[in-house]
C-alpha cells in the first residue's frame, strides 16, 4: 500500500497573523490603560478639554496607532472566520472584499475625524 504525503492547501497565515494579533491585543491594551489612568489623573469635564486632549498630535499619533491596531485585529479575526465558514470561494472572496472596504472605510473616516479640522 502506497502512502502519500498530504499536501497542505491554503494561504498559510498561521503563526505570523497569529502573533502580529496578539501584538495588536497588547497594543489596544496598553493604549486603554493610558487612556484610563489619564483620565483618573486630569479627567477633561467640558467638550474643550476633549477638544484640547484630541488636538493634541502625541494623541492624535496615538489614537490612530489604537485604530490601527484594532483594524488589523478585527480583519485577522473576520478572516480566520470567513475562511472557516464559508466554503464557497465566491462568497468568501465576496465577504473578505465586503469585510476589507468596510475597514478601510473606518480607517479613512478616523483618520478624517483626527486631522480633519
Amino acid at each position: 500500500m502506497k502512502r502519500y504525503a498530504k499536501t497542505p492547501v491554503g494561504a498559510h497565515y498561521g503563526l505570523g497573523d497569529w502573533l502580529l494579533q496578539r501584538l495588536t491585543a497588547v497594543v489596544m491594551a496598553g493604549y486603554t490603560v493610558f487612556v484610563f489612568v489619564g483620565y483618573l489623573v486630569r479627567p477633561p469635564n467640558s467638550y474643550s478639554a476633549w477638544s484640547a486632549l484630541f488636538a493634541e498630535t502625541w494623541f492624535q499619533v496615538g489614537t490612530i496607532l489604537f485604530i490601527g491596531a484594532l483594524l488589523y485585529h478585527a480583519w485577522v479575526g473576520m478572516r480566520d472566520i470567513l475562511m472557516d465558514y464559508l466554503r464557497a470561494t465566491g462568497i468568501r472572496l465576496a465577504a473578505q472584499c465586503a469585510v476589507g472596504f468596510v475597514l478601510l472605510t473606518y480607517l479613512a473616516w478616523s483618520v478624517a475625524i483626527l486631522w480633519g479640522r
